[in-house]
This record gives C-alpha cells, structure tokens and sequence, in this order.
C-alpha cells in the first residue's frame, strides 16, 4: 500500500494494532483496520474507517481545504455531550491516486481527539494471535461488546447511551441484617 515513487512526499501503511479516538472518555472511533498516513515533515495522521466512527456525532461543515498530494478535503463538527468541536475531523472523498486507500476515512486533529493505539489481543476475543481457550466458545460478538461499552459509564456517571435498567433489586433496610 506505499506509493510507488521513490522519494514520496506520503506513505500509507497499515496500523498494525487497533485504534480509538477518545473525547472526555468517550470512544468516538475504534478500528482494526487504521490507515497512518506518513507526511515528509509533518506528524503520522491516523485514518480511521467510516464505519468505525461514531458518525451520528459528526456533522459536516462548509469548510475544504486543498493539498497538492492529497487533493480537497471536507470538514466535519462533532457535537457530543454538550461540547462543539468545529471542524476537528476530515475526510477526503476523492483523493488523487497515490492515497486512494485513504478515500472516505476520517481523521481526527489530535490536539482536540485523543488518539491512541491499543492493544488488540486485549480487547477482542477474536484476534487472530490470541491463544485459544476454553472458554473462548462463550466470547462476546464485537457488537455485542459495543454495546456493553456505550452503557457503561468510567465511573464519573456519564455513559455514552442511556444506562441500563437495573437487573437486581436494591436491598431494603429489612435486607441489611442490622448494618445501618
């Protein structure tokens, strides 16, 4: 996937572990499938696939920039849990040649989003260098993970759904055994 000229301006491999995008503890994006796109003179940029964002949080803009090896790139808002991040993430619909692995992947400007590698075989029963376990028959599908994830708060209250109902009565005074 690098590009064929010999002192390229860009590279483009692929992230050899997963990626997520992170505002205020919230996963915004996660990947196994991350492109880094490598820039003479700039910082890597990771590019995260479209289905992997939490696109309902983006809006596009009016905004478009051009780059010479890249072509014109579109603007998105993300709006969550209050906040307003103007124009934090782009796209290039129709990139030039060179970078077409990069075509409608998002990426995120990381001094608004924290972006950061993790550790795959930590975090998905189904990675391919995990070592096989009993109870590996029982692991959750990855939505059903996603699912769990976005209803489970990191401990200051806040989810990113709604919580779950209780599936356990609160015990009442009676119940204590005399602890008060």
């Amino acid at each position: 996937m690098q590009t064929s000229d010999p002192d390229p301006q860009i590279t483009l491999k692929p992230a050899t572990r997963r990626w997520r995008a992170r505002l205020n503890n919230h996963v915004i994006a996660d990947t196994d499938d991350a492109i880094i796109l490598h820039e003479k003179g700039l910082a890597p940029v990771v590019y995260f696939p479209r289905q992997d964002v939490g696109m309902e949080y983006m809006g596009r803009t009016d905004r478009h920039s051009f780059c010479p090896h890249k072509g014109q790139a579109s603007y998105f808002t993300l709006t969550f849990d209050g906040e307003i991040l103007e124009n934090v993430a782009w796209s290039y619909e129709d990139p030039y040649d060179p970078v077409g692995p990069i075509r409608g992947r998002v990426a995120f400007y990381p001094g608004d989003i924290e972006l950061y590698e993790v550790d795959d075989a930590v975090v998905n029963p189904h990675h391919h260098h995990r070592e096989p376990r009993p109870e590996a028959d029982a692991t959750l599908s990855r939505r059903d993970i996603d699912e769990i994830v976005q209803h489970t708060d990191s401990g200051d209250g806040v989810a990113q759904r709604e919580h779950w109902a209780p599936n356990v009565e609160t015990p009442g005074r009676e119940d204590r055994r005399g602890f008060s």
